[in-house]
C-alpha cells in the first residue's frame, strides 16, 4: 500500500473515531444533560478507550465543543435554507432572525447549546458564535444597504447587536417553563427592532 494509502485509511480511521464519541456525546448530553453523562460509559458504549476520548478531544468539555459545533452548523445550514426560499432578500432576512430564535424551543438545542455549553464553555463558546455569525450578518446587512432596504448604517456594528439580542433572547427562551409564550414575545420584539431599520 502507498503512503497516500495508509495515510488516507489512517484519517478515515480518525474520523469514525471521532464521529462515534460525537455521536454518542451528543445523544447522552440531549437527553442526560452534560453533568450527567459518564464519560467511561460514553466510551465503553463506541467501544473506546478514555484515551481516545482525551487524545481527540481533550477531555469532556472538548467533546461539548464538538457537539456544539456540530449542532451549530446544521442551524446553519436550515437558517440559510430558508433564506435562499424567500426571494426577497429583506423577508429573508427577518424569517431567519425569527427562525433562530424559534430553534431556541427544540429539547436538543436548548439543553446542549443554550444550557449547558455556556455554562461550560464560557468565552469560548461566544468565539465559535461570533466566528460563524458575525460575518455572514454582516454582509447580509451590506447588501441589504446596496438594495436599498434598510437605512444606512456600520454594519459590522448592528451586526453584533442583533446577534447579541438574537442569542441573548434564545437563552431567555430556553431558560423558562413558558418558553412558548417567551418565543412569540421575542418574535415580537425582533420584528420591531427590525422595523426600525427598513426604508
Amino acid at each position: 500500500m502507498s503512503q497516500a494509502g495508509k495515510a488516507r485509511t489512517h484519517a478515515e480511521m480518525i474520523a469514525e473515531t471521532t464521529g462515534k464519541l460525537v455521536s454518542a456525546a451528543r445523544r447522552s448530553f440531549g437527553t442526560r444533560g452534560y453533568a450527567d453523562t459518564s464519560m467511561d460509559e460514553l466510551c465503553a458504549e463506541v467501544g473506546l478507550t478514555r484515551g481516545a476520548l482525551y487524545h481527540h478531544f481533550g477531555g469532556k468539555a472538548g467533546l461539548l465543543e464538538a457537539v456544539v459545533r456540530e449542532i451549530d452548523a446544521e442551524m446553519e445550514e436550515r437558517l440559510e435554507a430558508q433564506w435562499y426560499a424567500i426571494e426577497d432578500p429583506w423577508e429573508s432576512f427577518r424569517a431567519c432572525s425569527v427562525g433562530y430564535l424559534r430553534m431556541a424551543l427544540e429539547p436538543e438545542i436548548q439543553r446542549i447549546l443554550l444550557r449547558d455549553a455556556p455554562a461550560v464553555l464560557g468565552q469560548r463558546l461566544r468565539e465559535i458564535d461570533e466566528a460563524g455569525s458575525i460575518g455572514p450578518l454582516t454582509e447580509a446587512l451590506e447588501d441589504l444597504m446596496r438594495a436599498g432596504r434598510i437605512a444606512d448604517c456600520d454594519a459590522e456594528v448592528v451586526a453584533r447587536l442583533l446577534n447579541g439580542a438574537l442569542v441573548d433572547a434564545a437563552l431567555w427562551i430556553a431558560a423558562g417553563e413558558d418558553a412558548e409564550a417567551r418565543f412569540e414575545r421575542s418574535a415580537a420584539g425582533i420584528e420591531l427592532i427590525l422595523k426600525g431599520l427598513e426604508r
